[in-house]
């Protein structure tokens, strides 16, 4: 019965050093979604804004510009995948790469060929083990991206959607991550970035009352929309790595406090168990001094007949 115990005591002590562990990443993390969150909130405002002005150009001129100009039979698709480097995040980066894989799948009923770009070495892992094809990967920024991790990451899909197909290019850029709605409500989203659906944006500007403005355009429409369009492919990637490291540290912070609440309760439960194993100890020990005790006086009362 006393090595039973030891047993018990043995796992209280390493449960409890593990919950420890557990309450102070979750600490860690919910210091950290602060900090995401206004980062999110300062990105915000710049990307709508950018896509409003991009919108506007494209809607006011004439000029068909490669970036805004859907093709007339699309045949090749990119699709930026944003996961997590880290682990211990419940299921953050598994729902984006379900997400990136349905999207993928349409496309690819759709009948366009997909190429993969991954951000995070969770996608990487996923797609390594699974040998499919990446295009290009980054790690290394994902909790806590900067606008120079965004450029990097723009850098080769603007270039892939400005080149011809023939020569490896692709027709549409589309990108996968999961977007911050609250603390408890992270949701794995698509989105299509290029080319820009005039339409969608009119729609949505004009369901807010917005009016878009008209401008005139120094030296011409084209060399705005150049100007402009790379720096509207990067803050919406700054954007949405932001808004997934706010997701990525409020996932954290939610499994780590369910992973602390559950040592608890195995803490709880162990202790049970090993307060009943010393009571069947005490309870044994006593009875075998009465067992003795009880030999003893028989054995004595023989002896003095």
């Amino acid at each position: 019965m006393g090595a039973q115990l030891r047993v018990y005591k043995r796992r209280i002590r390493s449960v409890t050093a593990t919950k420890k562990i557990t309450k102070a990443m979750e600490m860690i993390a919910a210091s950290r979604i602060v900090k995401a969150q206004r980062q999110v909130a300062a990105s915000t405002p710049y990307a709508t804004e950018l896509t409003r002005a991009v919108t506007a150009v494209a809607t006011g001129s004439a000029t068909k510009h490669p970036l805004t100009t859907e093709a007339e039979t699309p045949v090749r698709a990119a699709v930026l995948l944003v996961t997590s480097d880290r682990g211990l995040a419940g299921g953050y980066s598994s729902n984006a790469i379900k997400a990136a894989d349905q999207l993928t799948e349409r496309l690819r009923g759709e009948g366009k060929e997909v190429d993969s770009y991954i951000v995070g070495r969770k996608g990487v892992s996923y797609y390594g083990f699974r040998e499919r094809r990446i295009v290009e990967s980054w790690t290394g920024f994902t909790d806590s991206p900067t606008y120079a991790d965004a450029k990097k990451v723009a850098a080769p899909l603007i270039a892939a959607v400005q080149q011809d197909t023939a020569e490896g290019g692709v027709d549409e850029l589309h990108i996968v991550f999961t977007e911050f709605v609250s603390m408890l409500t992270q949701t794995p989203v698509q989105h299509r970035l290029l080319p820009l659906s005039l339409g969608e944006a009119a729609e949505e500007s004009a369901a807010k009352g917005e009016i878009l403005p008209l401008f005139d355009f120094e030296p011409s429409a084209e060399d705005v929309l150049d100007a402009l369009l790379p720096r509207y492919v990067e803050s919406r990637i700054y954007n949405a790595l932001l808004q997934a490291a706010a997701s990525k540290h409020a996932a954290t912070r939610r499994a780590m406090k369910s992973a602390t609440d559950n040592a608890g309760d195995l803490i709880k439960s162990l202790s049970r168990l090993a307060n009943a194993a010393r009571q069947a100890e005490i309870t044994q020990e006593i009875s075998e001094i009465v067992g003795g005790a009880s030999a003893l006086a028989d054995a004595t009362a023989g002896s003095d007949r």
